[in-house]
């Protein structure tokens, strides 16, 4: 679903990010990315829909070449990428249905979408997204009316309005209170389970990885040490991605 070969990127004025990243997703898997701050996580996950530009590798999604791609071809693969961002992204002075249907903006005529206007059916498909994260009885409300938790809820179900075939998570539980990282790790397993999409979550938790994960990456300073199963993180292993000393 997602092959990355040789992914480098440097970005200015001379810091490498990521250093010869290569790794395939097959479809289905729930992924979580471990690593410190500035181990290369987050240019990972906007790398794959270019969001930033790499340096130098290939990447592709559901088949499609996301590296090399014209403006056109972009804009047709990002249709198949949700993003899921640690703060949020939401427009806060627009009602929380708007803020779902932004994610049907990649399939509908530019022009009407501009001025609010959506083809029939659309507004239905984006309540049918809230009920899935459990908001749909709040879809007239303004997004900054809504708690932390529920925000990143309508940040899940705008990904979801784009019938995505991968979401992409930078995090998303970082800015929410501890006690509400189960509730949306809860959902998005749901939706790894019951839509088979292929999940790829950055973490700093390494308790949660542990819990969601089919599979763990551990970045350490722009490339990749560890690939595996969740039961092959040993202490050792935790130590490659998180110590002090030297990543092997």
């Amino acid at each position: 679903m997602i092959e990355v070969a040789g992914l480098s990127v440097v970005l200015p004025p001379d810091t490498v990010a990521l250093d010869g990243i290569d790794l395939a997703v097959r479809a289905g898997e729930f992924v979580v990315i471990l690593g410190r701050s500035g181990a290369g996580k987050t240019t990972f996950l906007r790398s794959i829909n270019r969001l930033i530009d790499p340096t130098a590798g290939v990447i592709r999604v559901a088949g499609r070449a996301v590296t090399g791609a014209s403006a056109a071809e972009l804009r047709q693969v990002r249709r198949q990428i949700g993003m899921i961002f640690q703060q949020f992204n939401l427009v806060r002075r627009a009602s929380v249905l708007d803020n779902v249907l932004a994610g049907r903006l990649g399939y509908v005529p530019s022009l009407p979408s501009l001025v609010g206007r959506f083809p029939a059916g659309e507004p239905r498909l984006a309540l049918e997204c809230l009920a899935q994260v459990g908001l749909a009885h709040l879809a007239g409300r303004r997004a900054d009316t809504l708690s932390g938790g529920e925000q990143q809820r309508v940040a899940i179900a705008r990904a979801l309005a784009q019938a995505p075939a991968v979401i992409l998570a930078d995090e998303p539980t970082a800015s929410l209170d501890p006690q509400l990282t189960s509730s949306i790790m809860d959902i998005l397993k749901t939706i790894n389970v019951e839509r088979g999409l292929t999940l790829v979550v950055s973490q700093h938790q390494l308790e949660t990885a542990l819990a969601y994960a089919t599979r763990i990456v551990g970045f350490r300073r722009g490339r990749l040490v560890f690939d595996g199963s969740p039961r092959a993180l040993t202490p050792a292993v935790t130590d490659v991605i998180y110590g002090d000393g030297e990543a092997g």
